[in-house]
């Protein structure tokens, strides 16, 4: 496994070519990556929080409505981040999506962030984790007191992800989910194929045998802004998060 300095060395692929189809109602014109929270796009806060932990590299991976973000984006600056936009052909889902960017990333692993997800985890310890680890892939775990609405996973005493549990399933009892933000060794991208629609959740993650993905457990803050419920509580809970005024 290559050994890396710090997130500086990484790339960030970020996922937002998704339809939003659960954000239609309150979005219906702007990709999810757009959503306004407190008068400013999602995705200032996510690149924001990228640059403060030191990222420098970010591979955007564009969709449904990626001439918004494009025109957004057009004479804006997040130095140092410098900033790169691939843009599928056709929904190709979050594996697919990956393996079509596959040849703009240079980085071994590649950092892979959802775009409707945010966190204030230490990317560094995640990293130095999965360097630990010797997994091809380690998902960021977030600590939630009801993780129905994500689906639970459950890791071991050696930081193994056993099984992935359904949405909605289980008790509500406070667990475990996957905070959105994954690295992914580059063979293991490599094999991804951008021929047809695939999930990285469900065809690459839940294919894999039990103990095959590590998961690196945080109780940083945590938040999805993947349903209109979830949109309306993202300005508070950002505004908490980086000290801006809701």
């Amino acid at each position: 496994m290559t050994q890396v300095a710090g997130l500086a060395s990484i790339d960030i692929a970020i996922l937002a070519g998704g339809l939003g189809t659960r954000l239609s109602s309150v979005l219906p014109n702007a990709p999810k990556v757009l959503a306004p929270i407190g008068g400013r796009p999602f995705l200032d806060f996510l690149l924001e929080a990228l640059i403060r932990q030191g990222a420098h590299r970010v591979i955007l991976c564009l969709g449904s409505k990626a001439q918004a973000v494009v025109d957004y984006l057009a004479g804006r600056s997040y130095s140092p981040l410098e900033i790169h936009i691939v843009t599928e052909p056709r929904p190709l889902g979050t594996a697919g999506a990956l393996a079509f960017a596959f040849s703009s990333f240079r980085s071994d692993p590649v950092m892979v962030w959802n775009g409707d997800t945010w966190t204030d985890a230490s990317l560094k310890k995640f990293l130095l984790s999965h360097t630990e680890a010797g997994a091809s892939i380690s998902l960021l775990c977030a600590h939630v007191s009801d993780p129905r609405r994500f689906g639970r996973v459950i890791i071991n005493e050696a930081g193994r992800i056993t099984r992935f549990e359904e949405k909605a399933a289980g008790s509500p009892e406070a667990g475990w989910v996957s905070a959105g933000v994954y690295l992914l060794e580059r063979p293991l991208l490599a094999s991804l194929s951008p021929a047809g629609y695939s999930s990285l959740e469900h065809d690459v993650f839940e294919a894999l045998p039990p103990g095959s993905l590590h998961g690196y457990q945080s109780e940083a803050s945590f938040l999805d802004i993947g349903t209109p419920d979830s949109l309306r509580e993202a300005e508070i809970l950002l505004a908490a998060a980086t000290g801006r005024t809701a």
